[in-house]
Order: C-alpha cells, then structure tokens, then sequence
C-alpha cells in the first residue's frame, strides 16, 4: 500500500475518532462522534444571523474546559469578548486574529495548525 494506491474501507482499521462537544447534545448526537472531530479542521457555514458565531464559541468554550488552547479567526472582525465571555469562552486565553484578506485568514489558520 503505497501513494496513490486504491484499497476497499473495510480494509483499514478503524479508530475513534476524539470528539469536542457543541455544547448542544442534540447536535451532538446528530453528528454521531459526540460533537466535532478533535484534531481536525472544521469549516461552519451558513447565511447571516444563523449560529456561526454561537456554535464556534460554544465550542471553544467546552476544548478550553478540557485544556485545549483555542484560536478564533474573526474574518468579520465582529468578535464580541463579552458575549463570548458569557458563552464561556476564557477570553483572557483565547488566540485572536483579524485578517483583512480571506488569503491572510487561510494562512494564519495554516501556521496556527502547523505551530500544532
């Protein structure tokens, strides 16, 4: 088995895959892990108004409760340190940066996931 090699999925082992809680156990049943796939990175999508914001702080808050160090790459530039605080978000411990360009937000996530 070697690069670029095709094989069937049963025939790898599977592995549990470490969840991060939502913070909403409705979401997290529904996602089947418990919550969002630790170690990975997670794109939350949607129009206007509609819990992008609230769900990433809301998980934030539980990976800062289990000890995780967390970054937020505000692209809206519309972080709100009281409302996160009250979501339960260690804002004094939160990683923080405001790019001005999309190319600025992908690069500072691709050296924040580097930097591990």
């Amino acid at each position: 088995v070697g690069k670029g090699a095709v094989m069937r999925m049963g025939d790898q082992d599977r592995q549990a895959i470490p969840a991060i809680s939502t913070g909403s156990l409705g979401l997290d049943i529904a996602l089947g892990i418990g919550g969002l796939p630790k170690g990975r990175i997670v794109e939350i999508y949607g129009p206007e108004s509609s819990g992008k914001t609230t769900l990433t702080l809301s998980v934030i808050a539980q990976a800062q409760k289990a000890g995780a160090t967390c970054a937020f790459v505000d692209a809206e530039h519309a972080l709100d340190p009281e409302y996160a605080g009250k979501l339960g978000v260690n804002v004094d411990d939160l990683l923080v940066s405001q790019p001005d360009t999309g190319e600025q937000a992908l690069e500072i996530t691709d050296m924040l996931v580097r930097s591990n």
